[in-house]
């Protein structure tokens, strides 16, 4: 069932290894066959070392474990809360990564400093407030979707695949598993380069916002230049 989601989402996986953005198993990546209402995501606390795509684990949007030998990721109810939420989205990355998650515990958003950063996020990367005691009670991680969804009432998350969760560390998301592994990636270059820049210009300025507009509409607008012309053989 699924075998094609479940391999794009092993790969995606191991993708946030290859980009050194987990240690131990503090990470995972989830995608969504939404014609079927199922997900697919990382077991949890599994190696990765080994891991192989029938490890992967499907479960409705419930969180009923529909295929799978072991437990889903931990983080499941979070996910499927922001399947629901952001339709737009078909996969989910969830790392520690280092630069990124000192953000998210300075409770800082990461500000869009230069050209890479506006290449890929359209603005500065938004944290979440911290969750309530009686949110982590009633349900810590399907209230970790919470306060990113209400962080996102005016977001589109197409246009900015990435959020801190404060105290926590970084969500992004992508149209597919690959996409949102790759956005962890970019967040946690970015992430450095900001924290790096602070340290040689603890004043320094965001970047303007028609340069920010700019690049990142070259690549993601609706007149995007940006790369090959995929019509061309």
């Amino acid at each position: 069932m699924l075998s094609d989601l479940k391999e794009k989402v092993f790969i995606a996986n191991l993708d946030l290894v290859r980009y050194k953005l987990v240690t131990s198993t503090w990470g995972n990546v989830s995608g969504i066959d939404r014609e079927e209402g199922l997900v697919v995501i990382k077991p949890s606390g599994l190696s990765y070392d080994g891991m192989h795509p029938s490890d992967m684990v499907i479960v409705d949007l419930e969180g009923n474990v529909v295929e799978g030998m072991h437990n889903p990721s931990s983080d499941t109810p979070t996910h499927l809360k922001l399947y629901k939420a952001f339709p737009e989205i078909g996969g989910i990355a969830h790392t520690h990564s280092k630069y990124a998650t000192m953000f998210a515990q300075a409770g800082k958003e990461i500000p869009c400093l230069g050209t890479t950063h506006a290449d890929s996020f359209n603005g500065a990367i938004p944290i979440t407030r911290f969750i309530s005691e009686e949110e982590v009670e009633e349900g810590y991680e399907k209230n970790t979707a919470t306060v990113i969804i209400e962080r996102f009432a005016n977001i589109n998350p197409i246009e900015m695949p990435a959020v801190l969760v404060r105290g926590h560390g970084p969500f992004t998301f992508g149209k597919t598993p690959q996409d949102a592994a790759e956005n962890s990636h970019i967040l946690e270059i970015v992430s450095e380069m900001a924290f790096g820049t602070y340290q040689l210009d603890s004043e320094c300025k965001d970047l303007p916002e028609y340069i920010l507009k700019k690049h990142y509409n070259r690549k993601h607008g609706p007149d995007a230049y940006y790369g090959q012309n995929k019509k061309e053989k």
